[in-house]
This record gives C-alpha cells, sequence and structure tokens, in this order.
C-alpha cells in the first residue's frame, strides 16, 4: 500500500508532521491552563541555558522560540502580564505555560497554583521588540 505514496505526497505529510502545536507567529493565541514553577527549581539552568530566577518575569512553553514575548490572561479575570520564554515545559496534559514565581503573583495565581489563560504571542525571538 506506501509503496503506491507519491513522494511529492510523502514530502508533505512529513511537513506536516513536523510544525509545532502551536502556531508562531506575532498574534497568535493559545488557551489552556497556566502553572508556576516550585520554588526548589530556583537557580537551576533554563533550556536556553539562563538561570530560572524565580523574581523575574519568565515562562516555560513547548514550542514557541526561546526568548518570545508573550502577554498572559487569566480568563477568570481578565488581568494580564508579559513574560519571556526562556524554557520548556509544562509537561502536563492541558497545560500551555509555566510561569515564574514573580510572573504568578503578578498575574494573582499563587494560592490556586493554576488558571485558566489566554496566550498571545507578542514576539519572537530575534525579531525587532523580542
Amino acid at each position: 500500500m506506501f509503496k503506491f505514496l507519491s513522494p511529492t505526497l510523502v514530502a508533505a505529510l512529513l511537513a506536516l508532521l513536523s510544525f509545532p502545536a502551536f502556531a508562531s507567529h506575532p498574534g497568535a493565541v493559545q488557551t489552556g491552563i497556566a502553572s508556576y514553577y516550585h520554588d526548589s527549581l530556583h537557580g537551576n539552568r533554563t533550556a536556553s541555558g539562563q538561570i530560572y530566577d524565580k523574581s523575574k518575569m519568565s515562562a516555560a512553553h513547548k514550542s514557541l522560540p526561546l526568548g518570545s514575548r508573550v502577554r498572559v490572561t487569566d480568563t477568570r479575570t481578565g488581568k494580564s502580564i508579559v513574560v519571556r520564554v526562556n524554557d520548556r515545559g509544562p509537561f502536563i496534559k492541558g497545560r500551555v505555560i509555566d510561569l515564574s514565581r514573580r510572573a504568578a503573583q503578578e498575574l494573582g495565581i499563587i494560592r490556586r497554583g493554576i488558571t485558566p489563560v489566554k496566550v498571545e504571542v507578542l514576539s519572537l525571538a530575534g525579531e525587532r521588540g523580542a
């Protein structure tokens, strides 16, 4: 059966499989659950090579380019913050972003631990304003 697939079709299928799960362009929006890093991770190295600092406005995302800036809006309260993606994660089903402790405090989710959010890409790494 597979020997009948044209090289063009195979190439198209492979290209589709290589796309990230979330479109990475300014204005792209994703919804899901936000959580925040445990304090025990303070001082650990992130995927970007930076040291995680719980007092900085940073976040982890599964597929956005490291260095991207995103606006995270708590859909329950309407409150928004802007963070820079410098790590990978979260790796729990349904969660779309992990926030630093400071970002979680500014968003007002420390007591809840998690919250439904809208994540909007403001700029990608390497772009003007990123």
